[in-house]
Formats: C-alpha cells, sequence, structure tokens
C-alpha cells in the first residue's frame, strides 16, 4: 500500500485529506510544519507527499527545495490557495509534480495522487532493473539502431567508406542522412581532413556559387575581401551537399565541372584552384524524376550516384525506437539538468503506435519536450505530446468514406469533438469531460 504524506497547518485539513486517501486505498500520515515533515520523510520514505505552501516557520517551496535534496525522485504535489500564473510557474520551476487549488476538486486530487504513485512505482522498477549496470550514454553523432535496414545502412557504410567514389545518400527528410555522410567521412582515409557541410537549400541562389567556389575582393557589391569558399576548406577532407536537389542548373553545371576536373575559379577570379575533396551528397527528392522533369542534369545525377545509399524511414524501423528513445532522453536529462531515467509502458506503447512522419528528427524532438515537461524520473503518457495520442493519420480522412457504416461514421465524429475539446482545454481531462457534460445536458 502506497504511503501518503500530507503536510498542512492546519489540523483539520490533514484529517479530511487523509479521510480521502484512506477511503482511496492509501496509507497517510500527516504534519502540521515543516520541520516534522522533513523527519517523516527521512524516516518514512513516503510514495508521494501533499505539501501546503503556505505555512509558518518553513513554507512549502522551501520544504520542498530539502525533500529533492533528500530524494529529487520523490513526487511533490503542492497544495494552494492562490491560484496564481507566477505560484504556477513557481510550483512547477522548482520540481512540484503537480499543485492543486484549493477548494479542492477530490477527484482531480485522488487522480493526481495516483499518478505520483505511479510515478514513484515506476522510477522503483527501473532503478531495481538498473541496479549494480551502469549505463554509458550514446553519443549522438554516431548512428543508433540495430534493425535489419539499420544493418544495411552500416554494411553499405563500410563497404564505401575507404573509396573515394561519390556516394549519394537518399531518404525522407528526418531520417539522418547526414550522420550516414559523418560516418563515411569517420572511416576514410579522409577521417583527419575536413567535413564540410552546405545546405543548399538554404542558401539564396544568387550567394550559392561565392559559397560553393568563393569569391576575390570587389567581384560584386560587399565582397571586401577575399573569401575561400567550402571546396577550398574541404581540401584533403570530404564536403557534404545536402539538399542537392535544390541547385540551380547554372549551379549544377559549374559542380559538373568540379566533379570531373577537381578544379574551379572563384567567382570574379580567373585563378585556376585544384582541390583533392570527395563529394558527399544527399536528397529527400526522387532525382530520377527531377532529370524527367529538366530540373535536375542527368549527367550531374550519374555522376553524384556512383553509389547510392537508402536511409529507411522510421516507421519501416519500428523496433529501433526504443533504443533511440532512451538515447536521446540521456541526452536531454544531461542538457536539462533533471533525472530522467526511461519511459512508462505505456508511454513507450505511444511511442511505438506512432507512424512517425518526421522520422528521427520528430521523434528526437518529441523526447527534449517530454524531458522538459515531465514532473518525475519516468516520462508518462501525458508528457508526450497531443499528436501521439490522437495521430494525426487515424483520422485525417474525410470524415464519410465509401463502404463506412453508420457507427464508425459516429465515432469518428465523437472523436474530433473529444479531441478538440481537449485542445480547448489545454488537454486537462477532467475539466474536457466537464466540458462535455455541461455540452450534452444543454443539448438536451
Amino acid at each position: 500500500m502506497a504511503l501518503v504524506l500530507v503536510v498542512d497547518d492546519e489540523e483539520s485539513v490533514c484529517e479530511f485529506l487523509a479521510e480521502v486517501l484512506e477511503d482511496a486505498g492509501y496509507s497517510v500520515q500527516t504534519a502540521q510544519d515543516g520541520r516534522r515533515a522533513l523527519e517523516l520523510v527521512s524516516q518514512s520514505s513516503p510514495d508521494v507527499v501533499l505539501l501546503d505552501i503556505r505555512m509558518p516557520e518553513l513554507d512549502g517551496m522551501v520544504v520542498m527545495d530539502r525533500i529533492k535534496q533528500m530524494d529529487d525522485r520523490l513526487p511533490v504535489i503542492l497544495m494552494t490557495a492562490f491560484g496564481t500564473t507566477e505560484m504556477a510557474i513557481q510550483a512547477m520551476k522548482a520540481g512540484a509534480f503537480d499543485y492543486i487549488i484549493k477548494p479542492f476538486n477530490l477527484d482531480e486530487l485522488v487522480l493526481t495522487v495516483k499518478k505520483a504513485v505511479t510515478m514513484r512505482e515506476l522510477a522503483k522498477e527501473v532503478e531495481a532493473l538498473r541496479e549494480g549496470r551502469v549505463q554509458e550514454p550514446l553519443p549522438m553523432e554516431t548512428m543508433i539502431g540495430q534493425s535489419p535496414a539499420m544493418q544495411a545502412v552500416y554494411k553499405n557504410i563500410g563497404r564505401v567508406a575507404a573509396s573515394n567514389v561519390t556516394v549519394l545518400i537518399q531518404g525522407e527528410s528526418g531520417t539522418g542522412k547526414e550522420l550516414v555522410a559523418r560516418a563515411i567521412h569517420n572511416n576514410s582515409s579522409r577521417r583527419d581532413g575536413p567535413f564540410v557541410k552546405i545546405n543548399c537549400a538554404a542558401i539564396p541562389e544568387n550567394l550559392m556559387e561565392s559559397e560553393l567556389f568563393g569569391h576575390e575582393k570587389g567581384a560584386f557589391t560587399g565582397a571586401g575581401a577575399r573569401k575561400p569558399g567550402k571546396f577550398e576548406l574541404a581540401h584533403r577532407g570530404t564536403i557534404f551537399l545536402d539538399e542537392i536537389g535544390e541547385l540551380s542548373l547554372a549551379t549544377q553545371a559549374k559542380l559538373l565541372r568540379v566533379l570531373q576536373e577537381k578544379e574551379f575559379e572563384r567567382v570574379g577570379g580567373t585563378e585556376i584552384i585544384r582541390v583533392d575533396v570527395r563529394i558527399l551528397a544527399a536528397t529527400n527528392k526522387n532525382l530520377e524524376e527531377c532529370v524527367q522533369e529538366g530540373t535536375f542534369r542527368e549527367d550531374l545525377y550519374f555522376r553524384l550516384k556512383v553509389v547510392t545509399i537508402w536511409v529507411p524511414p522510421l516507421r519501416e524501423r519500428m523496433e529501433d525506437v526504443p533504443l533511440l528513445a532512451r538515447a536521446f532522453l540521456q541526452k536531454y536529462s544531461r542538457e536539462q539538468n533533471k533525472n530522467v531515467t526511461d519511459f512508462s509502458p505505456e508511454a513507450m506503447a505511444l511511442l511505438m503506435q506512432y507512424d512517425w512522419p518526421g522520422n528521427v528528427r520528430e521523434l528526437k524532438n518529441v523526447c527534449e519536450q517530454a524531458v522538459v515537461m515531465t514532473r518525475g524520473p519516468v516520462i508518462l503518457p501525458e508528457d508526450l505530446p497531443p499528436t501521439l495520442h490522437f495521430p494525426q493519420n487515424n483520422f485525417k480522412d474525410d470524415l464519410f468514406k465509401p463502404g463506412m457504416t453508420l457507427k464508425e461514421i459516429v465515432a469518428n465524429v465523437e472523436r474530433r469533438v473529444i479531441l478538440k475539446a481537449l485542445q480547448e482545454h489545454n488537454w486537462n481531462r477532467t475539466a474536457t469531460a466537464r466540458a462535455l457534460l455541461n455540452f450534452n445536458t444543454q443539448s438536451q
């Protein structure tokens, strides 16, 4: 039976909450001041602390800070009669699991305690599983994945790394094409040379030639000094041309010359500059279709795709999601100076049922958000964004599709109504349920 410590300077509040929580199946201890509360935390190791903010001598914020010093994984739920925005922000920044407003909504109070107890139990389970085993953080610059699809990528990297052939890396946005390029470079004989990246989609066309090949002083307005281009900077190393499908035909022609002749001139210059550079390129476009449409040169396409490596989308290697998610969890836990250790089974199930249209980049962003939002050491479903709870792909089609039964249409409408209500009530399920109940009553 979980133990809840209730701390309030009013004896009647302690007695009332003890009765409510005992009826809900919890064991309860009470304290009427901060010092006694700290003694009980040390002696009894409660699973949750319900703590009033306004108390004489030691106020709740000070007590919570000292509790966190004793056990930073112990969930503390703050109680206050002053539900100001400033107070809410201060409480959550200080590490509160949650805060509840007096007078209490008993259903909300019991539900919040239940969530906190679940968090505590999950944290203990994770700690027990990891006891005696040190987890080394995975470096984010390395590729992560043990699926057959990623094993094929690793094998291809191994095959091409030692050569100097041009490699075209293809895959959807967010799949990690740059990591493939870095892996090729880091495993090649050029590993001690520079790795220079240029995003072809991020540079205006009128500046692209200067970025790639450099310019001489006075070559154009604003060119106050000679500037080396990316190809010069990558000499004896590797240049990675990301989103190469965005290059104009004019720039493609100049790039083709570099591939063929290994030489170029700076903008506004006449000196022939020879470079020893390996070219890796990446795109999320279908370059064959671009060639057919006349937006990409066929001769350049064949020069680039001496070897092609396809990076699979995340939905085709879902077995890698737990490994990736936990690696990101380690990274952002360290960066945010938080002790977040794992995902609950329910949260991991949400990660596994989502199809990740944004691929690894989207998973990375979701994990960062979850670390910021969580109130304990384990990521719970409510720490994950709404898109995972209500995936758009589940109901992105029209409400009425051929062959749908009336029951299916009604269910589809109900899902949308509930989702809209959740959005309007900031994903507070209690408030949403109340609003939907009131709406139903008014409509009758």
